[in-house]
């Protein structure tokens, strides 16, 4: 390839000084070393593509770091290659890739880029629980696992002790991420095919049950019971509130003062918040305003309406109401998303338009045009709906029972937490 060349010598290689322009001393084999203008040394191996006949050239390394006789060595190995119908520079490539691949493609850090997409399309509680169930139960065993290891027997054998706790919940929603999670895999060049994506078929699955809830005659016990609990102030002000407003835990639990329009008398929850990722405006009763008027002295200075006890500066907890619910001696028998229930069985059962109880439930509007145009229109023919609603509830509670007590005149008077 390189003809008849004269062999370097270590000595002649270390006492090569650079000149203006970069020059080249050859070792034959294709060997070279290119002494550059700047005084660095590289070694390079020159050569025809064993397919192609392309001349090309292949790094081996600086000098010293890359002795004489390692470049020679490296050469040799190179030439083997060859003479096998193998480009020694593609193959290096791809080994390092692997290597790259082995590092930086763990199911851990495949996860982290999947999730960065994932949160954005869903509320930020629900961001949490997924990456709580993936550092607890999945990332302990296989988070360190390249990607492209990742099969269908080695997530089922994970799988399986949490299958028979009996968290069949649990193993469906792991199942269901673990799938996106290679999906996303998949779509990024990093594995060829999705080895779980038939994963929930060998598991058993659960039994889908309705959200515990009480009847419409068990609201004044229920109120009786708030009324009379031994919990924090402002967990029995954000029970009412989420009682109030018809919405979800998640969205009672992070109220935010700034969302609150005390004027328009309107809560104006972000989409960011939302299950369905579209904003939704309540509007506020002279009892709901109340609430807000009892919690002030101890949140109105903080960002939340309903601060965490560890950390004021952030939301209570999503499930500090249902928390509060078992304590008061409900479990199993209501859950504090089924408060919602209660309010759609009454508003429907007392002959309200489904409608607007389908909005104010913030159930997305099938036809989303008609819903863009008629947002506004539904908040004025929500509240009277809002306001008998609320009348209910302090009925229920026998006035002043309810951290929310109006008077017959409908001024709101502000009753003491106890």
């Amino acid at each position: 390839m390189s003809g008849k060349a004269i062999r370097l010598t270590e000595a002649k290689v270390k006492n090569a000084v650079p000149a203006k322009t970069d020059y080249v001393l050859g070792d034959g084999d294709g060997l070279q070393m290119r002494v550059r203008s700047n005084g660095s040394k590289l070694w390079n191996f020159n050569y025809y593509h064993p397919v192609t006949k392309k001349r090309l050239n292949m790094g081996l390394g600086t000098y010293p770091e890359i002795t004489l006789s390692q470049a020679r060595k490296l050469t040799i190995d190179a030439r083997q290659l060859i003479s096998q119908g193998t480009d020694p520079k593609e193959q290096r490539d791809n080994t390092r890739q692997q290597q790259k691949a082995a590092s930086e493609h763990t199911l851990r850090k495949v996860a982290e880029a999947w999730f960065d997409l994932k949160k954005t399309d869903v509320t930020p509680a629900y961001a949490e629980d997924i990456w709580r169930s993936l550092t607890l139960h999945v990332f302990p065993d296989l988070g360190d696992t390249q990607v492209s290891s990742i099969t269908a027997p080695k997530v089922i054998e994970l799988l399986r002790p949490i299958e028979a706790k009996g968290s069949l919940e649990t193993v469906k929603r792991l199942s269901q991420r673990l799938n996106e999670i290679m999906t996303y895999a998949v779509n990024s060049g990093l594995v060829l095919a999705n080895p779980l994506s038939g994963i929930r078929a060998v598991f058993k699955k659960p039994k889908k049950q309705n959200m515990a809830s009480l009847s419409p005659d068990e609201l004044p016990e229920l109120m009786i019971a708030i009324s009379n609990a031994s919990i924090k102030r402002t967990t029995r002000a954000l029970i009412e509130w989420q009682l109030h407003t018809m919405t979800r835990p998640v969205e009672a639990a992070t109220t935010r003062w700034a969302d609150i329009d005390f004027e328009k008398q309107i809560w104006t929850i972000p989409a960011e918040r939302m299950k369905k990722r579209r904003p939704h405006i309540v509007p506020l009763t002279d009892h709901g305003l109340a609430i807000l008027e009892a919690v002030k002295p101890y949140s109105g200075h903080r960002e939340f309406v309903f601060p965490a006890d560890r950390n004021p500066r952030t939301h209570c907890n999503s499930q500090t109401a249902n928390m509060a619910l078992k304590r008061m001696g409900f479990a199993g028998r209501l859950v504090s998303h089924g408060m919602r229930s209660i309010a759609s069985t009454v508003l429907n059962e007392h002959g309200f338009d489904p409608e607007l109880i389908e909005v104010a439930l913030a159930h997305v509007d099938k036809n989303e045009v008609r819903s863009a145009y008629n947002r506004a229109d539904y908040i004025e023919r929500r509240r009277p709906m809002m306001e008998w609603w609320s009348k209910h509830i302090d009925q229920a509670a026998t006035g002043s029972l309810s951290v929310a007590s109006v008077n017959p005149e409908n001024a709101r008077k502000v009753v003491p937490i106890r």
